[in-house]
């Protein structure tokens, strides 16, 4: 086959997340870890077990939304931890108290297990704390008249801080590298999709945009609180503080449920409603994506083909 022959164009159902210095990449059968290590290239492939294939039930609509995001949160710590391995903070010279009672305590075949929960269960707290409980708490300093007012307030609320976030994240050195290969990330799948080999050269004139991204899937988790919300104040006592947090609460699997199938079906679909639809996160990955280099590329272009199937088509979204 000529270099640039092209196959027939599909969408994947492969995705990925940008790591220190890497990527991790999810194939249906494999996930793939691929590091720019100071010595080389470093990879770590894994066979994927699905909790889904052993109770079906949670592979059904909505449902399968909450357990795929849980199971992706789970693994993109380990590998991000796997990655940071790698780049030591040249600062620490010694271990911490903290290290080394650690060491003393925990046994290191639980330790990461122990790490990797603690840094899940903090990055739940956080998020919930920074786009839910902080929003609710100061909209409620506007003492609105009106559920429909009191939601519109906490809506915008809730937008700004998230649109903070990701500018001040995208504006740290280090976070803007990880950001670039997350845009490597997004090329080089859009040039698998295309039907294109798997090269720089190919890869590098791709869009970096990608209409799956996780950045697309936040914002319209968002999108759907205040929706959900909208209706939801309407039937309780609205004006209590801890009434909201319990209603925000009791929604959350609903909205990440039905935000996992509006991300599905955006995905794939390709038409005038769904580019209108999916274009608010589309822009928003002008703040999480970045061109990257060609290093980055080999990278992407690496751990993609490390998930690819062994049948043809098996991906296919």
């Amino acid at each position: 086959m000529a270099k640039n022959e092209k196959k027939q164009a599909f969408r994947t159902s492969i995705g990925g997340q940008a790591l220190i210095e890497g990527i991790l990449m999810r194939g249906p059968e494999k996930q793939a870890i691929v590091v720019r290590a100071p010595e080389g290239l470093v990879t770590k492939v894994e066979e994927l077990k699905l909790v889904r294939d052993k109770y079906p039930v949670l592979g059904l609509p909505v449902i399968r939304g909450v357990v795929t995001f849980l199971d992706s949160m789970v693994k993109g710590i380990k590998a991000l931890m796997f990655s940071a391995d790698y780049f030591p903070d040249e600062e620490v010279t010694k271990p911490s108290k903290f290290d080394l009672w650690l060491e003393k305590h925990v046994p290191a075949e639980k330790l990461q297990s122990t790490i990797t929960i603690f840094s899940l269960v903090l990055s739940l707290a956080l998020s919930l704390g920074l786009f839910m409980f902080l929003p609710t708490f100061v909209a409620g300093l506007f003492h609105a008249e009106s559920a429909l007012l009191h939601n519109l307030i906490e809506g915008v609320i809730k937008i700004l801080i998230f649109f903070a976030y990701l500018f001040l994240c995208s504006r740290q050195k280090d976070v803007h590298r990880i950001f670039q290969y997350h845009g490597a990330e997004h090329k080089t799948i859009f040039c698998y999709e295309a039907g294109l080999p798997l090269t720089v050269e190919n890869a590098r004139v791709q869009p970096r945009h990608h209409p799956r991204c996780g950045t697309s899937f936040l914002f319209v988790v968002i999108v759907v609180s205040i929706l959900f919300s909208s209706i939801a104040f309407t039937q309780v006592e609205w004006q209590n503080l801890w009434v909201r947090i319990g209603v925000h609460l009791l929604m959350l699997i609903p909205i990440v449920g039905l935000t996992y199938e509006f991300n599905r079906f955006v995905g794939r679909h390709d038409n005038a409603v769904t580019r209108v639809l999916s274009a608010p996160g589309m822009w928003l990955q002008n703040f999480t994506t970045f061109e990257p280099d060609d290093s980055m590329l080999e990278v992407a272009i690496e751990s993609l083909k490390l998930v690819l199937p062994q049948e043809q088509g098996k991906d296919k979204w």
